[in-house]
């Protein structure tokens, strides 16, 4: 033989016969002769029943360092990942990391509550005890204490999935919202035993999507009676919570509507869906329709879509090119939108897409930007929940992988506590949804903005039918 095997004679052998089984399994006779011959491999050294237990495995250790390779890769990025957090690492951002919320992002769960029989879509925070609330595909909602990590009830109603919760109203007359396949919205009240008091009929395909929608944050003040719905009919309601009826139709996308996030100030909705579009509507005028951004650029259905809160204007102002971010009263200058086709994208108001955020290894389910403004997070159906930088252009700096067992659905951050609601309108309309809240005082002075204190805390849902809890 001219070159020097590099495999001892017992593994060169093992080969030879791989070799042969495989040749001969795959109807190369001829060829598998041959070579038998040549190796002088006779039928009685190297018989047929032997030869069967060889013929797969030259497939099996060619598909498994394939695997393996994977496997490394995914490692080394983890191991980068890690080391890249223990280089970043000082005594002073240590102790820094410990104290300040606006840098605060989750670790591990500190619950992981069961008790639904089927996948978890939705979550929804109370604003301001520590209840939450989950829907399910088994047809139930449950109010767990976030804080304890006990089950507090089991409500139900509904006859098919329930697929988003929300909650909101004035403050004192907080109602739970929510929306199912079963065609409905449904309204519940905690202070009466989660009492069902009222439903909400009028969509024609299952209901996607349910939010309260805020008021009175930044303009005039006014209760938060206003609800909207995405659906699967291709159009969004909007509810008037207190007489039950539907006060605006809007139509404009062209397929289901998934996703819906209303502006801090109630002025916009941000909706996303299967015609690949996501839409920012301004509902303060008669025709939202007429006076519409339309952002194109995901090439699948758009899963979630959040609003930036003006917290993260900074952040975003180098990405978008401006010399200074925005006013902070303007309260939809930014948004992120995440795809079944596994990317992230950060668009500004005009639609221009300003990054792509590409990490995930399959559909990105759930958005919300941390109350800080620095960071956007994301769950996917890869099991994880990852981090991402927006003062490092959308680096993502952290991945909990296998935050959940099976596909992760859902993901919510805890309203902030208000520390000094103006009492002109004392309304949690920014503890409302986890992605308007904590905005720190020095962009909400002389804005009647509540000043918000960050709460550290997330939770996420995921076909695994668990709840998990992540807090500082």
């Amino acid at each position: 033989m001219g070159h020097m095997s590099t495999l001892s004679s017992r593994q060169a052998e093992e080969l030879h016969k791989s070799i042969i089984a495989y040749l001969s399994a795959n109807n190369l006779a001829e060829t598998a002769a041959a070579l038998r011959a040549e190796l002088n491999l006779g039928e009685d050294v190297f018989d047929a029943a032997v030869a069967k237990k060889y013929e797969t495995l030259l497939e099996k250790k060619w598909t498994g360092v394939v695997r393996l390779q994977k496997k490394i890769m995914d490692l080394e990025s983890r191991n980068a990942a890690l080391q890249s957090e223990l280089d970043n690492a000082t005594p002073t951002s240590l102790s820094r990391r410990n104290q300040d919320p606006s840098s605060w992002l989750p670790r591990s769960a500190r619950h992981s509550l069961e008790s639904h029989r089927d996948t978890i879509n939705c979550i929804a925070f109370h604003p301001i005890f520590s209840s939450i609330a989950s829907g399910s595909d088994d047809y139930t909602i449950k109010i767990w204490d976030w804080e304890l990590g006990e089950l507090e009830r089991t409500i139900k109603g509904h006859t098919r999935a329930v697929l988003d919760v929300d909650y909101g109203g004035p403050r004192g007359g907080i109602l739970l919202a929510s929306c199912s396949s079963d065609l409905t919205i449904k309204l519940w009240d905690p202070s009466d035993g989660y009492k069902n008091i009222r439903t909400l009929p009028g969509h024609d395909h299952s209901v996607s999507a349910v939010r309260f929608i805020p008021s009175g944050a930044v303009g005039a003040p006014s209760s938060g009676n206003l609800l909207v719905s995405a659906s699967r009919d291709k159009t969004l309601k909007i509810w008037d919570v207190k007489s039950g009826y539907c006060v605006k139709t809007l139509h404009g996308h062209t397929g289901w509507v998934r996703d819906v996030c209303p502006s801090p100030d109630g002025r916009f909705l941000l909706t996303a869906g299967d015609d690949v579009t996501s839409r920012l509507w301004d509902i303060s005028i008669s025709n939202p329709e007429n006076k519409l951004t339309t952002m194109v650029g995901h090439n699948h259905f758009i899963e979630c879509c959040a609003l930036a809160p003006p917290a993260s204007y900074q952040y975003f102002a180098p990405l978008a090119g401006l010399k200074k971010p925005p006013p902070a009263s303007s309260t939809a200058e930014f948004m992120a939108t995440g795809s079944r086709d596994k990317t992230i994208k950060l668009w500004d108001a005009q639609g221009t897409c300003l990054k792509t955020l590409v990490g995930h290894d399959n559909w990105v389910r759930a958005l919300t930007f941390h109350p800080g403004g620095r960071y956007l997070l994301s769950v996917s159906d890869d099991k994880t929940v990852r981090c991402w930088d927006l003062s490092q252009d959308g680096k993502c700096v952290k991945a909990i992988v296998d935050a959940h067992e099976r596909f992760v659905t859902c993901l919510r951050w805890a309203p902030g506590i208000v520390k000094n609601a103006p009492a002109f309108h004392g309304s949690v309309a920014e503890g409302q949804n986890g992605e308007a809240n904590g905005t720190p005082k020095s962009t909400a002075t002389g804005l009647g903005i509540p000043d918000m204190q960050i709460r550290c805390v997330i939770a996420t849902g995921g076909v695994d039918c668990k709840l998990r809890i992540f807090a500082n």
